[in-house]
């Protein structure tokens, strides 16, 4: 059964990234949706809603609409009031500066931005019990 991912992220460079990530690590045997903003991202969850993404990553700073919380945490607040999605994995990739203390208010995991653009070592890390092959 194919795998399905979905990537939120406002910079382009980034979501080709992690999308590029996310192929090099699981092979060209998914599914895989981008959104440009929470908002999309929402949208795009909403419509999956009987077959959930598995994976899901987020970035944290996108559109301000959301003050005081960040454009992610929103995001991830409405996946998680959703009972449809109580078993998809949701990774935080962000630069933000608190990003660990988001991530465990959450209960989700998280790469720093400067760790992800390093290796792919943290993203295999997260996804070892997602990966088929347990030797990547």
């Amino acid at each position: 059964m194919k795998k399905s991912f979905l990537v939120v992220d406002d910079q382009l460079g980034w979501r080709n990234f992690n999308s590029a990530a996310i192929i090099n690590i699981f092979g060209d045997d998914i599914i895989l949706d981008n959104a440009s903003s929470a908002q999309e991202g929402y949208s795009k969850v909403l419509e999956c809603v009987k077959s959930p993404y598995d994976i899901i990553i987020t970035d944290m700073q996108m559109e301000t609409d959301y003050a005081p919380l960040m454009a992610g945490e929103w995001f991830i607040e409405q996946i998680q009031n959703l009972k449809s999605y109580y078993k998809t994995k949701i990774v935080i990739i962000s630069a933000a500066p608190n990003i660990k203390q988001i991530a465990d208010s959450y209960n989700v995991f998280y790469i720093p931005k400067r760790i992800a653009a390093m290796s792919l070592d943290a993203y295999k890390e997260i996804f070892a019990y997602d990966i088929k092959d347990p030797l990547l």
